[in-house]
């Protein structure tokens, strides 16, 4: 009760995150000594000789838990099968509840605690494995992506506990040791889990990405799907010397090189008919958005090594990062790439290429386009050669309501903990987990990031810095506390409404 009192009047709600903060801050070695030990943990979930690793990860975790009270169930996921044949267990997926107050709303924490390959030898500066702290950066894999954040979130619950304050939203974790390998059995546990330990949530929180800049905070509310196809040319049942049949058959490469080229035009606008009819309109209000947004294009440009982008301006690139559909070719297999000549004609080559798409696109209507165009193309060439296209792989995109009462929140939480409102972006790339807790739980999801643009995760040298894991360990505390008074606010309201 005296929480809710505290939470209702600003004043004393900031005396009480004031409190807050100070035990955060006087409790910070504490922290970076935990991540130091999680660091340590080699739970690299994509080399098979380490998977005893991960499984010992997920118990620390699920210890890390109990300890704050949590009731835990580390679910078996039984084994999959390597490509050689050899079965390997799976790591359990964590699935934790603290608090069961049902004034309270109840937020889902989602993270991750298995990390990419890394080695001294790949190019680090200090051992990956050993959190090391230099010039105020946490040097370690894993330290951003993603046991930072999970920790964060983890020591803000736990400052709730040490100082006695009663918790002002119930609590639910899913903690899983596969994400770098492609999240292996968490859809279909979320799917059997749907009825039961999802019943009762209100909001989830995934903090697994970094902010736009190196400085201001971000909050992510859309990422591009992504469809993955092959073409397959093929002419016969074997390669062919080009002395011998140079000049008198239709070669698969070149037919497959005008295939290729017919997909997208050197402005980088694709060329497939109707791709683009279903994407959303630019509204004003998302126009605005992109025009505070942090960005500093000349830094994009040294990351990538480009002299020159297809666009000039900050909103033009970012909306054609984010909102826009983009098609990029990967690669030919079956062509001779070695260094040196060799005069073959190869008697099959397969072009693979993706296109990102972006919301109301439909997977299989943008499929049906790709095979119709490039059938269309290669009809036109009058080659004898078999054509095959394929959609390999498919995930779409995601988006979520900047608007919802998350995202307020998160906003306010930001704003109390950085002294600025965090810059509203999408991803480029695709956050498959985000779509499968929206699509699967029906519930609002955020994802709410505390690393940097500069952490590196997944390359050498990843960091967080202190002061970002510090004070997001802050702004997940001001946000359970924001999202509380949200929750109780419109439930308030719409009870009244009911009411009258």
């Amino acid at each position: 009760v005296l929480l809710s009192k505290a939470v209702m009047s600003s004043s004393s709600s900031s005396a009480l995150e004031m409190e807050i903060f100070q035990y955060i801050d006087v409790h910070q070695s504490d922290f970076i000594e935990d991540l130091k030990e999680w660091v340590a943990v080699e739970s690299d979930s994509v080399q098979p000789n380490l998977r005893e690793e991960v499984i010992r990860m997920m118990a620390l975790a699920a210890d890390r838990l109990a300890a704050l009270g949590a009731t835990v169930n580390l679910v078996n996921l039984g084994s999959h099968q390597l490509p050689d044949g050899q079965d390997l267990p799976l790591p359990p997926v964590i699935l934790g509840e603290l608090e069961k107050d049902p004034r309270n709303p109840t937020v889902c924490f989602y993270g991750h605690v298995d990390v990419q390959p890394a080695k001294k030898e790949d190019g680090w500066k200090t051992d990956p494995y050993t959190l090391t702290e230099i010039d105020g950066n946490l040097y370690g894999r894993g330290a951003t992506d993603n046991k930072g954040p999970v920790l964060a979130w983890i020591n803000a619950v736990e400052t709730f506990r040490a100082l006695k304050l009663a918790m002002p939203v119930n609590f639910k974790f899913v903690i899983e040791g596969m994400e770098e390998a492609g999240s292996l059995g968490l859809e279909k546990l979320l799917e059997e889990e749907k009825q039961s330990f999802f019943s009762d949530v209100d909001y989830i929180v995934i903090s697994d990405n970094l902010w736009l800049s190196n400085k201001k905070p971000a909050l992510t509310y859309g990422s591009r799907g992504n469809a993955c196809f092959f073409v397959e040319v093929e002419c016969g049942g074997k390669d062919l010397h080009s002395g011998t049949f140079g000049g008198i058959i239709h070669e698969p490469l070149t037919d497959l090189i005008a295939l290729l080229d017919s997909l997208v035009d050197p402005t980088g606008r694709i060329q497939i008919p109707g791709i683009y009819d279903s994407v959303a309109a630019l509204t004003e209000e998302e126009r605005k958005l992109y025009e505070s947004i942090e960005f500093d294009l000349e830094e994009h440009k040294n990351n990538s090594g480009v002299e020159k982008f297809l666009y000039g301006t900050k909103e033009e690139i970012l909306l054609h990062l984010w909102r826009y559909p983009s098609l990029s070719i990967h690669g030919i297999e079956g062509a001779f790439h070695e260094p040196g000549i060799k005069t073959v004609i190869p008697s099959k080559v397969i072009g693979k290429f993706s296109i990102r798409q972006v919301p109301h696109m439909d997977l299989s209507v943008v499929k049906q386009q790709v095979v119709e165009h490039l059938e269309g193309v290669f009809s036109k060439r009058n080659s004898p050669n078999k054509l095959k296209v394929s959609m390999p792989l498919g995930a779409k995109p995601w988006l979520a309501d900047v608007n919802d009462p998350l995202y307020k929140a998160a906003r306010r939480a930001i704003k109390t903990v950085f002294g600025e409102d965090p810059d509203f972006i999408r991803d480029g790339s695709t956050v498959p987990v985000a779509r499968m807790f929206q699509t699967i739980t029906q519930r609002s999801v955020i994802m709410l990031p505390i690393g940097a643009a500069d952490d590196g995760e997944h390359s050498q040298n990843e960091k967080i810095s202190r002061h970002n894991y510090i004070e997001g360990t802050k702004v997940f505390a001001a946000f359970f506390l924001e999202i509380s008074k949200l929750h109780r606010h419109l439930h308030e309201t719409s009870n009244t409404e009911t009411n009258n």
